[in-house]
């Protein structure tokens, strides 16, 4: 689906991890420190390509049943509980947005667009990261999937919760992403997905059904395709008065 097919533009919808903010690198530093204490892998540190690979963009309950399936949820529980807390004091040192994050979302804001953030992440975890990044206020909700959803990202229910919350349709929603399984779950909903991903991670968000990749907020690719979208909303606009006028 491309782009400019939701003319005319009502909402949009981010991913927050890895999509608004660079986060990855606080993530990985907060389990490769608890698993080595566990002596996960024997030991041996994990990489930032196996958090790349099988904890980006996935629930804690998802990433808790791929690195330990024999634990019980009290155990997966504490393991996170300390993970989120040592994200929590990391993120706090350092999180910043992704570039140009500010002028998308002032474009956003001045168009009267409807914003949510639906994120795989804790609430408690989103609500940090946003009020880190200054924009509590700029989103109306935020749809948490583990705490508001039975089924996380690559289900294509926290996006679809997301709409219902908002009163949009997916015709006219765009979504913002980052991983695969993100991806995945805003095409799965029905909306077309830009996809914020460096070259060597282009191929596997363009399979996922990316209609548009973009390096960050300041590629001219992106700035191209919003201004399609204004140009079609101001037609929009005035096929409708026209029509007033004639009636």
């Amino acid at each position: 689906m491309a782009v400019s097919e939701v003319a005319p533009l009502e909402a949009v919808l981010f991913d927050i991890d890895g999509t608004m903010c660079v986060s990855d690198p606080f993530h990985h530093r907060a389990f490769s420190e608890l698993l080595q204490t566990l002596g996960y892998n024997d030991g041996v540190p994990i990489t930032p390509e196996f958090g790349m690979t099988h904890m980006a963009g996935r629930s804690n309950d998802q990433i808790g049943r791929f690195l330990f399936p024999d634990w019980g949820q009290d155990q997966l529980d504490a393991f996170f509980a300390d993970k989120e807390a040592l994200f929590a004091r990391y993120a706090g040192e350092g999180l910043r947005e992704v570039a140009g994050l500010t002028d998308l979302c002032r474009w956003a804001a001045e168009r009267g667009l409807k914003r949510a953030a639906v994120t795989n992440a804790p609430r408690a975890n989103a609500e940090l990261m946003i009020s880190i990044l200054g924009l509590s206020d700029f989103f109306q909700i935020i749809v948490a999937a583990a705490d508001d959803c039975d089924r996380p990202k690559p289900s294509p229910d926290p996006y679809l919760r997301a709409l219902s919350l908002l009163g949009t349709s997916p015709d006219h929603t765009l979504v913002f992403e980052d991983s695969v399984i993100g991806v995945q779950a805003g095409v799965a909903a029905g909306m077309p997905v830009i996809a914020v991903a460096e070259e060597a991670r282009e191929a596997k968000v363009v399979a996922a059904g990316a209609s548009l990749v973009i390096r960050d907020y300041k590629d001219g690719k992106l700035w191209a395709a919003l201004d399609k979208l204004d140009t079609a909303a101001a037609q929009s606009n005035g096929n409708r008065a026209n029509r007033k006028l004639g009636a």
